[in-house]
């Protein structure tokens, strides 16, 4: 079964059935097809329907905090933490992980390829007024972004309409506005391998241990919303979280590269997750030059 879009709109009205649950995630999970590809296996084994509302991470939480969604499944650990503890949702758990990375012209007018300390990349792109994307929507990406010019002791709004462009749009939007203008941006790996409209971006940071992208996937509490579908919710989660469900998201690759590393260890994390994908290209990079992520071993080995 494909995934089945909806607007935050459309989820109010969706009916609770037993056999059908909304799933509040980020545009990454989407623009990287994971869903398309794990809803289908999921759904062949339990017979759920699961409809995901696919935002940006901020508006994941609040459709979830209002009762709009069974589940949540986002990149925002802090956030998800406090969810919890406010009460919306009854557990979070730690599923997968990957890494953000900067992206930017192969020019790199900046001169930050290679740099290991990406908040000093992004100052750099600051002191020389180059042009950057923001995704600029309240999202998982969009709040690192934000943490990173903070600690690089930059308050981008300050140049909003110059040399820095918010886009308010989920991660393949941004990456398009990025491409058609040759200008910096912040991005998850796994929608950034399969992004077809690079142009002359090319991949220059990664591996700042600040990169580090966790994913949680949270059950939203019934007792808070009682038409919460409890039980197919829970079925869902605990199915990611079993040793079918982190295989089939440890075997999600793309050019002989996994785009996520699931978090359970079980045999199924780090290198495991790697050899699922078979054997990558000749020179063990993709066709764009990237070396996977920084981060392919267990959550506790980052």
């Amino acid at each position: 079964m494909a995934v089945v879009p909806l607007t935050a709109a459309s989820a109010l009205a969706a009916p609770v059935l037993p056999d059908r649950i909304t799933v509040a995630s980020t545009t990454s999970t989407e623009n990287s097809g994971l869903f398309e590809y794990l809803l289908p296996r999921f759904t062949a084994e339990s017979g759920v329907e699961v409809r995901v509302v696919a935002v940006g991470t901020g508006q994941a939480l609040r459709l979830a905090r209002n009762g709009d969604a069974d589940v949540l499944l986002v990149h925002h650990e802090a956030s998800e933490r406090r969810f919890v503890a406010d009460g919306y949702g009854v557990e979070r758990h730690a599923l997968m992980h990957n890494d953000f990375v900067l992206v930017g012209p192969s020019s790199d007018p900046a001169s930050v390829a290679g740099l290991a300390d990406a908040a000093a990349a992004m100052a750099r792109l600051a002191a020389g007024g180059h042009a950057f994307v923001s995704r600029g929507d309240d999202s998982g990406t969009h709040r690192k972004e934000q943490s990173l010019w903070q600690a690089a002791g930059v308050a981008p709004q300050a140049a909003s309409g110059r040399w820095y462009r918010e886009a308010g749009a989920g991660m393949g939007a941004t990456l398009n506005t990025a491409s058609a203008m040759n200008a910096y941006t912040l991005t998850d790996r796994a929608t950034w391998l399969r992004f077809g409209n690079k142009g002359d971006l090319a991949l220059l940071v990664q591996g700042d241990e600040r990169l580090f992208n966790p994913y949680g996937v949270i059950l939203v509490n019934p007792g808070r919303h009682n038409h919460v579908n409890a039980v197919a919710g829970q079925r869902f989660v605990d199915w990611l979280l079993s040793p079918r469900g982190q295989r089939a998201i440890a075997a999600f690759c793309h050019d002989g590269r996994p785009l996520f590393f699931p978090e359970r260890g079980d045999g199924f994390g780090g290198d495991a997750a790697a050899g699922a994908c078979g054997p990558p290209g000749v020179s063990g990079r993709g066709s764009d030059g990237d070396t996977g992520s920084a981060w392919s071993g267990a959550v506790g080995e980052r």
